[in-house]
């Protein structure tokens, strides 16, 4: 074997190593994630709050304020103590604490101050919205679900479309490997997970497609923007706690974005208390 035939060959067996590794890590978390979202109340709650806490100190790294514990502490403790009142039912106090922590980290994070106060609202959105998606007691999973496995098949359809058709680039500058086909690939499959929930009586079939659609393409965006971060301050992985999958930041991108634009959706049309049926019912 040649110099030149080398290279594309341990490149892609680094891709196999790296897909068996993704596989084995998704086979360990996903049943995880689905187990106590399915539990919901505290058990939800903590591993929601626990993530918040990991996303904030992962996007601290990556703006370069991650040894700043003027910054981290504030606003790690701001983020535990609002889970602690999303556990108690406090939604009220749990927004109160946020709000008092952003001001806080805004006033300690110097010249990066906005980097710091967009790190915290980023992890805080994702908190407060998992929980609240969460909180219906009648489509609250349901609803959880519909955003996870959108997010998830948007994610699986765009890596196998994208290695498998290739083709034009999606925004090179931002992710290079991403391209117009793993895109699509996402997106069609969001809409197949769409139409399994309406087969299934759990929701309408239009509002269905069209919420799948929505999720999907905002997943994708939540996705372009978490690289853009990233590329911003020179840095490939957030961290490397989950094996082929990076960090946090990385893995729950798509999620994060997906989730707060589904909660907001849902509130507007249900209400605090019933934020799982205006996502699901109509």
């Amino acid at each position: 074997m040649t110099e030149g035939e080398a290279a594309p060959a341990a490149a892609s067996e680094q891709g196999s190593r790296n897909l068996v590794m993704r596989v084995v890590a998704a086979l360990v978390l996903a049943p995880l994630a689905i187990a106590l979202a399915y539990l919901g109340g505290v058990a939800w709650s903590l591993l929601v709050t626990l993530a918040a806490v990991g996303l904030f100190a992962e996007w601290l790294v990556v703006t370069g304020l991650g040894r700043e514990l003027r910054v981290v502490v504030p606003g790690v403790v701001a983020l535990l103590l609002a889970g602690l009142g999303l556990m108690a039912g406090r939604i009220d106090v749990a927004l109160i604490v946020l709000a008092v922590g952003a001001v806080v980290v805004a006033l300690t994070s110097g010249a990066r101050r906005n980097w710091a106060v967009a790190g915290l609202l980023y992890a805080a959105g994702a908190e407060v919205a998992s929980v609240l998606l969460r909180l219906d007691a009648a489509k609250g999973f349901a609803a959880l679900m519909f955003v996870l496995l959108i997010v998830w098949v948007t994610d699986i359809g765009g890596y196998f479309a994208g290695r498998g058709i290739g083709g034009p680039k999606l925004w090179v500058r931002v992710s290079p490997k991403k391209t117009w086909a793993g895109a699509a690939g996402g997106f069609v499959a969001s809409l197949l997970v769409a139409a399994g929930f309406a087969a299934f009586e759990i929701g309408t079939t239009g509002p269905l497609l069209l919420l799948g659609a929505v999720l999907s393409v905002v997943s994708q965006l939540g996705d372009l923007f978490e690289s853009a971060v990233k590329r911003r301050f020179g840095v490939k992985d957030s961290s490397h706690i989950i094996p082929g999958h990076g960090g946090l930041l990385d893995r729950l991108d798509g999620f994060v974005a997906a989730v707060i634009v589904a909660a907001i959706f849902g509130f507007l049309r249900g209400g605090a208390d019933g934020v799982g049926r205006g996502l699901m019912v109509w």
